[in-house]
């Protein structure tokens, strides 16, 4: 009697790419959040106790890889401070009005902004959003595909046992069916010796 053979487990493999998301997307949104904190900071301590000073303009924007550029003095010291809010028709040369922090020169912005760089704070209140979105749906997406897993795995432990089982069984009656008429015969035969025993008292 050939034995049952337990069919293996072979699990659908989630592909990297959700892993690989949930993992960008939380690096995003820590990142976003860190830009927009720091913001926040600086716009506060500005507003705590604002210097105003006069910048120039020494660079605009000119494509998605460069930065506005415009340069301030501060107690002798010339600074720079870059992708700061410029006016549409801002020219290189230009002067602007700045604020910045009596304790903190770097912490500079435009006059009557509240933010030294709003671009970079919108684009934060819109990615954060969308990043933890995208890292929720691909931890979700992730705990579905182990509990199935798990769950898949549990039935075919279940199934090879009871194969066993079935399987020990099937043995058993088989080996209990070969012996018995070994043991049957030797039972009559013992009865026919001790009656031929007797006739011959």
């Amino acid at each position: 009697m050939r034995s049952a053979t337990v069919p293996r487990f072979r699990s659908a493999r989630l592909g990297r790419g959700w892993y690989l998301a949930a993992v960008l997307s939380a690096v995003l949104a820590v990142g976003m959040c860190l830009l927009g904190w720091r913001q926040a900071d600086q716009a506060d301590r500005i507003a705590a106790h604002p210097v105003r000073t006069e910048g120039t303009i020494t660079q605009l924007p000119a494509g998605s890889a460069t930065y506005s550029a415009v340069s301030y003095q501060v107690d002798g010291q010339q600074r720079t401070a870059a992708d700061l809010w410029l006016p549409e028709d801002a020219k290189v040369g230009d002067r602007i009005c700045l604020e910045h922090a009596a304790d903190d020169s770097g912490a500079v912005r435009v006059c009557g902004k509240r933010y030294p760089q709003p671009a970079g704070v919108g684009l934060a209140r819109v990615s954060v959003p969308a990043a933890l979105l995208l890292f929720v749906g691909c931890v979700v997406r992730i705990r579905r595909h182990r509990r199935a897993t798990q769950a898949v795995r549990l039935r075919t432990r279940g199934r090879g046992r009871g194969a066993r089982i079935s399987t020990t069984v099937a043995f058993a009656t088989e080996a209990l069916g070969d012996g018995m008429p070994s043991i049957t015969h030797g039972k009559r035969s013992r009865r026919r010796r001790r009656g031929g025993r007797r006739a011959l008292r």
